[in-house]
């Protein structure tokens, strides 16, 4: 086994090396499952496969959540309101769950664009690293944040905004126009709007702990988790009966009626997928909130990894399912994620140099 301890370098890896492997799978899932039935594939419509993918993620994410009792949180206060007793943080993590209940049809959404994956992950994952630098500068300005951020990790920052560039602007004839797209428009606003308040929220329970207090990720996890499972279901059953309650002839609604009342022959395979999504959110959240990082080397992590894996599940498409081969700019914004890789590695060892010094200083103390 591969030991490594808290905030490490190595346990950073590790992390990486889950998300891209479970990215990859749920990359290439999504063409799969919604590939023509002429060509062999299943042939989903893409919002059946939203649902049954959705229904696999959140199944796999809930339930070790709870059977493993993560939602006991350990708080830096236990507070009362209306005679109940619960941990404060509950107050703001509740809010993140339901960004989260967002996050996680939208991200779905962008790779059922025609889009080849490699696009939709450049384009969500360079919309997050901005949002993470941005947050750095929100929290360190109201004094949450003591660390501050190293050049490099400014220089990565500019080159994964180049990356998302050249798949939004760069428009070739044939090219899907995504700027001009409502439907994409909308799609990615609503990923930006939630996944800000989300990360903002993420970087203030890390730096907020109070002292003795452990970090605990997976308390974090599990209640964003069960808050999410419970807004999701909610919306769901809402739109299911939608045709009933209100006789709406929207096509959108009365095909999410169909989805479950005449689930497609395959969606037992498509929520077995989904349980890969599942999975690539404990490495996403835990990559997140890793202790001793900024919010924008963590977002640089987080991001930069999917995108590896979006060139991966991209080619995978392409040559076992006839997907789209990534194209001339998809290749150029490759090379710039690449190049912030290089600037992360060096802060990286400028962060773990100085997590080393505070160590010695506070074992001195």
């Amino acid at each position: 086994m591969w030991k490594t301890t808290e905030g490490s370098t190595g346990r950073l890896i590790q992390l990486a090396i889950g998300y891209f492997f479970f990215y990859v799978i749920t990359g290439v899932s999504v063409k799969y499952f919604t590939g023509n039935t002429a060509n062999g594939f299943p042939g989903m419509n893409q919002i059946e496969y939203l649902v049954y993918s959705t229904i696999g993620g959140n199944f796999i994410a809930l339930s070790v959540a709870l059977v493993l009792r993560w939602y006991r949180i350990k708080s830096n206060k236990i507070i009362t309101l209306w005679n109940i007793r619960f941990p404060q943080e509950i107050l703001y993590i509740i809010p993140s769950g339901i960004c989260t209940a967002v996050v996680i049809p939208t991200t779905t959404m962008m790779y059922l664009l025609p889009i080849s994956v490699m696009v939709a992950m450049v384009i969500m994952r360079a919309s997050v690293i901005i949002i993470s630098r941005c947050v750095d500068a929100i929290q360190i300005y109201q004094g949450i944040l003591k660390k501050h951020v190293y050049a490099e990790e400014n220089y990565a920052v500019v080159f994964a905004l180049l990356a998302a560039a050249m798949n939004i602007i760069w428009v070739a004839p044939g090219d899907f126009d995504f700027i001009n797209s409502f439907a994409a428009v909308t799609i990615l606003s609503s990923y930006i709007v939630v996944y800000s308040i989300r990360i903002y929220i993420m970087n203030y329970y890390k730096n907020t702990r109070a002292k003795g207090v452990k970090l605990d990720n997976n308390g974090f996890f599990a209640i964003e988790q069960i808050t999410a499972t419970i807004v999701m279901a909610s919306v769901s059953y809402v739109l299911f009966q939608s045709p009933d309650w209100f006789q709406t002839t929207n096509v959108q609604l009365l095909t999410f009626h169909q989805t479950f009342a005449e689930a497609h022959s395959q969606w037992e395979w498509a929520v077995v997928a989904g349980l890969a999504y599942g999975m690539v959110a404990f490495f996403s959240v835990f990559i997140f909130m890793f202790k001793g990082r900024t919010a924008t080397f963590a977002g640089l992590v987080n991001r930069l990894t999917s995108l590896v894996a979006g060139t991966a599940a991209t080619l995978v498409s392409y040559f076992m399912f006839q997907g789209r081969f990534p194209k001339m700019q998809d290749w150029i914004s490759l090379g710039f994620i690449l190049i912030a890789v290089g600037f992360l590695s060096r802060a990286e060892k400028k962060r773990t140099r100085e997590l080393v010094l505070a160590n010695e200083i506070q074992l001195k103390g």
